[in-house]
């Protein structure tokens, strides 16, 4: 919103040109038309690379959002995680992955990745599993209502991590953590 309020406060001027205005006017409406903001962190499209970078992160809570760029529920995921990264760089990784990208579905299946967007943690290689109060454990399903939430949850993780644990209790009271229903195929 900073930029929309710098852009307000700028009038066409002999210095800022009419049309040098105009092309920026465009050029603003269409960035908040299409709504992206997952151009601000790392976006992975390939296996390879999510691999490398699960077996690279080290001594640091590895969060992987999968969803699509398109989804007004990804967005705003996107925006909180773009808006914590700078906080929890210190004992987190963040980037986000593609689900419709071809390479990403052996992910997508292992994972059991249905619904979007969804966000699963790592630390250390090791794939670390919450208990939110829902049926499924491995994984973080729906945004984040607050900043603040996502931090406790990677804070929570990395501590549990570092205690050595795989599965941490989910620091956040039952009200602010997104409710769905568990659909299973061909049971």
């Amino acid at each position: 919103m900073l930029l929309i309020s710098l852009f307000s406060e700028l009038q066409p001027s002999p210095f800022f040109s009419s049309f040098c205005y105009r092309i920026a006017s465009l050029r603003l409406n269409l960035c908040l038309q299409g709504r992206k903001m997952s151009y601000l962190l790392t976006t992975l499209t390939k296996k390879q690379e999510v691999d490398s970078l699960i077996r690279s992160t080290i001594d640091k809570v590895l969060v992987l959002r999968f969803g699509r760029a398109s989804d007004s529920v990804c967005l705003l995921l996107d925006d909180v995680l773009d808006k914590t990264a700078r906080e929890v760089s210190k004992f987190a990784a963040i980037a986000l992955v593609d689900i419709d990208s071809e390479d990403i579905q052996v992910y997508a299946k292992y994972f059991d990745i249905t619904l979007i967007p969804s966000t699963v943690f790592f630390f250390n290689a090791h794939h670390m599993k919450m208990d939110s109060g829902t049926a499924d454990h491995t994984k973080w399903v729906g945004a984040f209502q607050q900043k603040q939430d996502f931090i406790d949850v990677v804070e929570a993780i990395f501590r549990g991590a570092m205690k050595g644990k795989l599965i941490v209790s989910c620091p956040l009271p039952p009200e602010r953590i997104p409710k769905y229903q568990l659909l299973y195929k061909d049971v």
